[in-house]
């Protein structure tokens, strides 16, 4: 690992310890030759994912844009940013351990939709008519009385 301080290519280890419920650790390094310390951090490197478009088309999956589509689901609604993440996460959990590398975006919507409903059902029908694309005032109301009748 090379020192930001003054770019010497090796270092020691000084500390170690597990960050974010496991999923990377977090290290604190001691330049050989400056002898300053720095922090690091190693986290698994997971497979690229590719989402498939409704449309066909392939891009990189971009958690920062799944993450934006629901917070903007939960705007003005007292959902936690935590809890946003927390969602994400979930998601991620899922698609990652599903060892698929190519994934419709439809499977994501809906992995999102599942657990929006649990979570604020106002952001579960904002995402919902984003997602479900509803074309009229009757979309929207099946989806509302599909809402009210598994409560």
């Amino acid at each position: 690992m090379k020192c930001p301080f003054c770019g010497f290519a090796d270092s020691k280890v000084v500390d170690s310890r597990p960050t974010d419920e496991g999923s990377s650790i977090r290290r604190r390094r001691e330049c050989l030759k400056c002898l300053k310390r720095f922090t690091t951090y190693e986290t698994v490197e997971r497979m690229p994912l590719l989402l498939i478009k409704r449309d066909g088309t392939r891009q990189p999956y971009d958690r920062q844009k799944l993450l934006s589509g629901v917070m903007k689901a939960c705007e003005k609604r007292p959902v936690p940013q935590q809890r946003l993440e927390q969602l994400v996460d979930t998601v991620e959990q899922k698609l990652f351990s599903s060892l698929d590398y190519e994934i419709s975006s439809k499977v994501i919507g809906e992995m999102v939709m599942e657990e929006l409903r649990s979570i604020d059902e106002v952001a579960y029908v904002r995402f919902a008519s984003v997602y479900r694309q509803f074309k009229d005032i009757n979309t929207f109301m099946e989806e509302l009385n599909l809402l009210i009748r598994d409560k």
